[in-house]
């Protein structure tokens, strides 16, 4: 499912416009955004939490010439999906 399809979904099921829908949807995705920036979880209850986690500097490979290089630490956001989805989704 693309934006698009999740505008028209959101915008029948909440009876909204589709602009309307692509507002909430761009409000929503907008304030997890900010909370991870500022690395704060989203506990969205039953559906999951978004986190961030710190990846530490280590060892890699160019895989085209095989030579090893040096990966930068970096930040990355993590989901772990909660109960209810889980369940949703294994049925």
């Amino acid at each position: 499912m693309n934006l698009s399809e999740l505008k028209k979904a959101v915008a029948e099921t909440a009876e909204l416009s589709q602009d309307a829908a692509e507002a909430v949807i761009k409000a929503v995705m907008a304030s997890i955004t900010e909370s991870l920036k500022s690395d704060d979880a989203v506990v969205i209850t039953g559906f999951g939490t978004f986190s961030v986690a710190s990846r530490s500097a280590r060892k890699g490979r160019n895989p085209k010439t095989g030579l090893e290089i040096q990966i930068a630490a970096s930040k990355v956001v993590r989901f772990k999906p909660g109960k209810i989805l889980k369940e949703a989704v294994a049925s």
